[in-house]
């Protein structure tokens, strides 16, 4: 009876961890004046990145593993449109020319997976142009120096204008 106990306990643990969402990329916190971001880190290992591994004009956590979330501190204006202060969770639709940014206020989602029952909570939407660079960045980088959030992988480059009241 012990033993049946001892070998039900070790495979329910054993199910348990398997059924957990696994981190496999480096996290980081970007932070800047009254902003931050969390984000996955995905490295490009020679794939190609956006119209590959990320489709055009589909849904993207910005990030790898956990949907990558920004904090704002104070009331913003986030490439030209208001927002409230609070968390949100950072979703894009990446195109040749321009991404969509959105941010939703739905936190805690693993990915994109469950964004289309959660984009009811969007509570905006911007359009950024796309600016190729010359250099190759291969691992995803957010940075947030004044004024800006910028989004940098593979040969890619947006530019978010971030003002605060």
């Amino acid at each position: 009876m012990k033993k049946m106990f001892l070998l039900s306990f070790i495979a329910f643990i054993g199910l348990s961890a398997y059924s957990q969402e696994k981190v496999v990329s480096p996290h980081e916190t970007a932070t800047g004046k009254n902003i931050s971001v969390r984000y996955g880190r995905p490295y490009k290992k020679g794939r190609v990145i956006f119209g590959g591994l990320v489709p055009y004009g589909k849904v993207y956590r910005c990030g790898a593993d956990s949907a990558t979330t920004v904090t704002f501190e104070k009331d913003a204006s986030f490439g030209g449109k208001s927002v409230k202060a609070g968390t949100y969770t950072l979703f894009v639709i990446p195109n040749k020319e321009s991404w969509t940014i959105i941010l939703n206020s739905q936190l805690g989602q693993w990915g994109a997976y469950s964004y289309d029952k959660n984009k009811d909570k969007d509570v905006l939407h911007v359009d950024v142009p796309v600016k190729k660079t010359d250099k190759l960045i291969e691992q995803l980088t957010i940075s947030l120096p004044a004024h800006a959030m910028i989004i940098e992988w593979d040969q890619t480059k947006l530019i978010i204008p971030v003002h605060f009241s």
